[in-house]
Order: structure tokens, then C-alpha cells, then sequence
């Protein structure tokens, strides 16, 4: 449904609210991606998940680029641009994913998602080392309200009436960890991404501008790549690709996570900030902690309890504060 945005001249003033609507199908994507991933990554194992997602999300990405650019790679990012890319791609999709697919294993996609509301927090914290941005007042109570919303949700009460934890504590590094690969990466996919730009001639710009974040998405994935493969040789498993063609619903859920995340959820997210403000955006694409709620009950019987629900609520509103305030 999503694949006409493809090929249609998007400048502002064309489509009213269509940077609205493109994070709201983000929204939708990436919760569709959380849980195919989680089914996935069951019948697959993280790294083999992991492997087949980068290397299908590398020819999707191909593909577009040579459908619109006229090259299946992108060929005019320039050597910074690649380097800052690449790292991107190494600190968000290995370490960050990696983290990510283990959440939904230990504590559920439900879960693994409501703390990827932490990644706005460690995106201003990075930006504020890496680029010097002011780390306001307002970005601290963003901080403060996203955090206690997540506290909701994974603390309560034990026997003796003391305070412990809902999840597992591993499955909570796991999570916090993915919060943070996400919003590194995204502070040093910004930086390639300027970088990128720069390097494409001005009489290309802006026709090619809309393509631009589908190129930079295609490096990041190189990097997840060669990362999630090689660790999966040197760990001594890589026969796990060969067996893995066997398990037919564990690779339909791979296709469906790949379409639905690195290809269609990371590129349009890139694309929405163009089209609509950048806090009304990620305002949007922060509801996946809540639209994920009833899907995960119907596939996961996962319960859904008051406490959870006004933990992800708390979590959005927080994230919401990072950009309106």
C-alpha cells in the first residue's frame, strides 16, 4: 500500500498532512516489525533473524535506488558520508537490533517496544556530546516523565510488600541497550546524512531529495550486515543459514519484519521529518508502545493491565515533550 509513495514527486504543499500520515504509518510499521520480529526470532535465533533481514532490506534497498535514482547503490555519498553511515549502521542495527531481539526473546516485543521510548533521551544526550546541542530543562522532564512511565510498567510489589521488578533484569538491559543503540545511531546517522547531501550535486537538488534517507538507510545496512554475518562465522554457527531454509514461518516472518522495518519503517521515518514537524513526527511514531497492546494479546496472550497501559502512555507523553516543549 505504501510502495506509491515511491514514485511520486513528494514536495510540501502537495498532500496536506502527509507528513502526519507517513508517521502514522510509521507508527503502524514498526509495530507490525516488532512483531514478526519476535516470531521470527523464536524460530530463527537473533543472529540468523538478523542476517537474512539485512541481507533481504540490502536488495529491497538496491532495487529502489536503481528504480529511482538509476543506480542500485548509492552513488553519490562520498567517503565521511559512508564513515559516519556505516558506524550508524554498526551502533543502531548490530549492537542496538541485537539488543532489540533479545528484549522481545526475554521480555516480549510489548515490552521490548515501550523501552524504545528511552531512545529520544540517549538521542539528546548524544547529540549534546556529539553536536553540541543544549540539553534544555524541557529535554530533562522529557527525560524524567519517559523514564517513570517505563518504571510503571516494570516495577511492582513483592511478597514482602518491597519494590522489585516485573521483567527479568536482562531482559531490561536488553531493552535499554536498544534504546540506546537507536539513539546513537540516529545522532550519527544525521551526520552522514549532511554529509551525504553535500555530496550530491545542486542540480540534483531536491528531485533526488526524497530518495536520499533510502540511500542512507542502504549503508547503515551494509554495516548490520557484514556485522551480524561475521559474528555468526566466527561464533562457528554459520551452517545455522543453510539449516534456517527449512523453517519456512520463521523466514515469512523475516520478510514481513524486513519490509515493514528497515526498509519501509527506517526510510519513511527519515522522510516524515520533511514533510511535518520534527516533534510532531516522533510524536506520532511513539505510539507503537500503545498501538502494539492489542495485537500482542491476540498473537502473544500477552494480559493487558491498567499498569501497563499508563506506563506507555507516560512513555509517549514523555517522548512528545522532547520535541513540543
Amino acid at each position: 500500500m505504501l510502495s506509491w509513495i515511491f514514485f511520486l514527486p513528494l514536495r510540501p504543499g502537495k498532500m496536506k498532512y502527509l507528513g502526519e500520515l507517513i508517521s502514522l504509518g510509521v507508527a503502524f510499521s514498526w509495530t507490525i516489525a516488532a512483531l514478526a520480529s519476535e516470531v521470527g526470532s523464536r524460530r530463527l535465533g537473533v543472529f540468523v533473524m538478523n542476517v537474512w533481514r539485512m541481507g533481504v532490506a540490502l536488495l529491497l534497498s538496491a532495487l529502489l535506488m536503481w528504480l529511482t535514482l538509476g543506480s542500485p547503490y548509492p552513488v553519490y555519498a562520498g567517503g565521511q558520508a559512508w564513515v559516519w553511515l556505516l558506524a550508524s549502521g554498526v551502533v543502531g542495527y548490530f549492537f542496538g537490533d541485537w539488543c532489540l531481539f533479545n528484549s522481545y526473546l526475554t521480555i516480549g516485543s510489548r515490552m521490548g517496544q515501550l523501552f524504545m521510548t528511552l531512545a529520544p533521551m540517549f538521542t539528546a544526550i548524544s547529540a549534546w556530546v556529539m553536536l553540541g546541542q543544549t540539553l534544555s530543562w524541557t529535554a530533562l522532564l522529557a527525560m524524567g516523565v519517559t523514564m517513570t512511565g517505563i518504571a510503571i510498567s516494570v516495577l511492582g510489589r513483592n511478597q514482602e510488600h518491597h519494590v522489585a521488578l516485573n521483567l527479568p533484569l536482562k531482559g531490561i538491559l536488553f531493552g535499554i541497550g536498544a534504546g540506546l543503540g537507536q539513539g546513537v545511531g540516529l545522532v550519527l546517522s544525521k551526520i552522514g546524512l549532511d554529509h551525504y547531501v553535500a555530496d550530491v550535486p545542486a542540480t540534483l537538488l531536491p528531485s533526488v531529495e526524497d530518495f536520499l534517507p533510502f540511500g542512507s538507510n542502504m549503508i547503515r545496512c551494509v554495516a548490520g550486515f557484514v556485522c551480524f554475518y561475521a559474528w555468526l562465522l566466527l561464533s562457528g554457527h554459520g551452517g545455522r543459514m543453510r539449516e534456517s531454509l527449512k523453517e519456512h514461518r520463521g523466514l515469512l516472518a523475516m520478510l514481513v519484519a524486513v519490509f515493514s522495518g528497515p526498509f519501509i519503517g527506517v526510510g519513511f521515518s527519515l522522510m516524515a521529518v520533511q514533510y511535518t514537524a520534527a516533534g510532531i513526527a516522533s510524536t506520532i511514531m511513539a505510539m507503537t508502545p500503545i498501538i502494539i497492546l492489542l495485537p500482542s494479546k491476540w498473537l502473544f496472550h500477552q494480559p493487558i493491565t491498567a499498569r501497563t497501559v499508563v506506563g506507555a502512555v507516560i512513555s509517549m507523553v514523555g517522548v512528545s515533550l522532547f520535541f513540543l516543549l
